[in-house]
């Protein structure tokens, strides 16, 4: 560490406890969800995962995996956004440099099985509820899920580690430290964490400032 990056978005330290998902090589436990490059150049994540409520556009995807200096699952729809649309947007972004590429939960089967045939990397399917049916998209090509469940999402991966005790599961990690435990004991083997705003990274230096000013007086 030096002097000029000690100022990073740490992620919690319970995090560590997960047993992560071997990916070409390398172990992901901790996962930050943002598409803040700023933030993305400065944390000490393992990866980012770069899902946005817009149509995905290259030139977002392109702009994310150049700033960032770790590995990066690229969101490239599957709900609004779908079939050969979704299949060109994995191309690119496993041509760019990405680890995995994210699906939407309402991605059609078709859809999964067009960009799991183009793409050499891991499609990761994103799961809000216990009750979504993933049989099929397991099938076609669905490798990781990404439980997004918000309250239930503890035991919405307790149900899916029951029902498949091999899967790979990323999960949102909830608000605390108890909350992430939680998660992990349910199963999961790699947690998101969603990162404070820019707002408020900066009111806390903003802060910070105004009482070196004081004190400087």
């Amino acid at each position: 560490m030096t002097e000029l990056r000690q100022d990073i978005v740490r992620v919690p330290k319970v995090i560590h406890d997960a047993s992560g998902i071997l990916i070409f090589g390398k172990r992901i436990r901790s996962i930050i969800f943002t598409t803040d490059i700023a933030i993305i150049r400065n944390t000490d994540a393992d990866a980012v995962i770069a899902v946005y409520p817009f149509t995905p556009h290259p030139a977002i995807t392109k702009s994310i995996i150049e700033a960032a200096d770790i590995p990066v699952f690229s969101g490239v729809g599957g709900g609004l956004t779908h079939g050969q649309r979704s299949a060109y947007m994995g191309m690119f972004a496993e041509a760019q440099g990405s680890l995995g590429v994210v699906v939407n939960a309402p991605t059609p089967v078709e859809t999964i099985k067009s960009l799991s045939t183009v793409v050499d990397i891991p499609v990761i399917g994103t799961v809000t509820s216990k009750h979504a049916q993933i049989d099929e998209k397991l099938a076609a090509g669905v490798q990781i899920i990404n439980i997004s469940a918000a309250k239930e999402t503890a035991e919405t991966v307790k149900h899916f580690r029951e029902l498949y005790p091999e899967l790979p599961i990323i999960a949102t990690g909830g608000p605390d430290e108890e909350t992430i435990q939680e998660t992990i004991e349910a199963g999961a083997n790699a947690i998101t964490y969603t990162p404070p705003s820019n707002g408020i990274l900066f009111s806390k230096k903003m802060e910070k400032y105004r009482k070196q000013e004081q004190e400087g007086h």
